[in-house]
């Protein structure tokens, strides 16, 4: 079994809209509440014990230390009799709220067993809290294209498409001025037939991707395109005075804008990733980073410590169309549309594959400017698709290594 979501869009009427937004609100006063009660336990046996940190002290004290999800469960009924409007919440939605705390910590302390950037669990404003779940039961769809939320009442909701499979949780998220339910519902892959055709492709900004057949995508750059509108009504918000009924429709004019953006992008992404899956049974891709390609590049400083031009605007530039490109949610539906599908998707190693022959294997090395590989063995064709061949080798070799029992 494998779990999908499926997004559809509600139409609350004026008092659902209260309600749900009422219900958000609530939600995160108890996140940032029970955040609090953490934190503030931890800080005071730390300082009762300084020796915390010492792996022996840890050990000894966990369970005298630490606050569990299951501690401040408990605490709801308490909570429900002081307050009075927590009553209105249903009551796996108010549990559902303290497990996020819970996997918040969990992750934090992943991250500082892992020695990676810890990023302590932050408390959330009203306007960055946006979903509330209702994990096992509180929700139900009717015959009549609605959804039935307890304590909430009966939404319209758009069902574009049929549900398959067993819902499991349901989501109501929050998107400027509009409101989601997103279906999690569990189902059995449908493998497609199995077919020796593989593929390698390179992802660049010229060409979204060249496949190894010689084939390319095209690369739409939607945030280009929307760019100056974007930054005409960030010019217009910035003048909106803070608090303002204008600066509140100018923000959701300009969110409405960045949710076009990102839903055209992600319209392409997914069409791309199936079209892909649905015709080769191997796919082959570079293991690129990314997060860390589109970094800033750091300040250089002369002899005098004064501060020298970096390059900052020209890679600005650059970062600005890889983020556009969308390179790892590619990646990442290409990967569990092939999982479901029964079809396989590799990483090869990106180093040298833009420089090496297709042909015969040497190392060509090339700059960025030149855009076609000319070869010694006669190999004469465009970089990007050499590199997708190459690519494509690479991949065939893992998978001969990942077929072959272990020595």
């Amino acid at each position: 079994m494998s779990k999908q979501a499926y997004t559809f869009r509600l139409y609350p009427t004026r008092k659902q809209r209260h309600r749900l937004q009422e219900t958000l609100d609530r939600c995160c006063k108890l996140y940032n509440a029970a955040l609090t009660e953490r934190r503030d336990a931890y800080t005071f046996h730390v300082r009762q014990h300084p020796n915390y940190y010492d792996e022996a002290t840890r050990k000894e004290r966990s369970r005298e230390l630490s606050i569990n999800y299951y501690e401040q469960a408990n605490q709801l009924p308490a909570i429900k009799a002081i307050r009075d409007e927590y009553q209105d919440i249903h009551s796996q939605v108010l549990q559902d709220v303290l497990r996020r705390v819970q996997k918040a910590f969990d992750a934090f302390f992943r991250r500082v067993k892992n020695g990676e950037e810890p990023g302590y669990p932050r408390y959330h404003s009203r306007h960055r809290y946006e979903s509330f779940t209702y994990p096992q039961a509180g929700f139900s769809l009717t015959h009549d294209s609605r959804v039935c939320l307890s304590k909430i009442g009966s939404v319209k909701v758009k069902l574009h498409r049929a549900i398959r499979g067993t819902i499991k949780t349901c989501t109501i998220k929050r998107e400027g001025d509009h409101w989601y339910a997103v279906f999690t519902c569990e189902i059995e892959p449908e493998l497609l037939p199995e077919t020796d055709e593989a593929v390698g492709l390179d992802l660049g900004l010229l060409h979204f991707a060249t496949l190894s057949t010689g084939e390319t995508i095209e690369n739409p750059r939607y945030f280009r395109q929307a760019e100056k509108k974007l930054q005409t009504l960030q010019q217009a918000l910035s003048r909106k005075k803070r608090g303002s009924k204008r600066r509140k429709k100018a923000v959701n004019h300009l969110a409405r804008q960045h949710r076009k953006v990102r839903n055209q992008r992600r319209d392409f992404l997914h069409k791309a990733s199936r079209k892909l899956v649905n015709q080769y049974g191997l796919i082959v891709f570079e293991e690129l980073q990314p997060s860390n390609m589109s970094k800033r590049p750091k300040p250089k400083q002369d002899e005098n410590g004064a501060y020298v031009p970096n390059g900052a605007a020209v890679k600005g530039g650059l970062n600005k169309s890889i983020l556009d490109a969308g390179w790892a949610t590619f990646q990442q539906f290409c990967t569990y549309k092939a999982e479901y599908a029964g079809r396989r998707v590799l990483f090869v190693n990106p180093a040298y594959t833009s420089q090496i022959c297709s042909g015969c294997g040497a190392i060509k090395k090339k700059t960025l400017d030149e855009r076609w590989h000319e070869c010694e063995c006669g190999t004469s064709l465009d970089r990007d698709h050499n590199s997708a061949i190459t690519i494509l080798a690479l991949g065939r070799r893992v998978q001969a290594c990942l077929r072959s029992p272990a020595l």
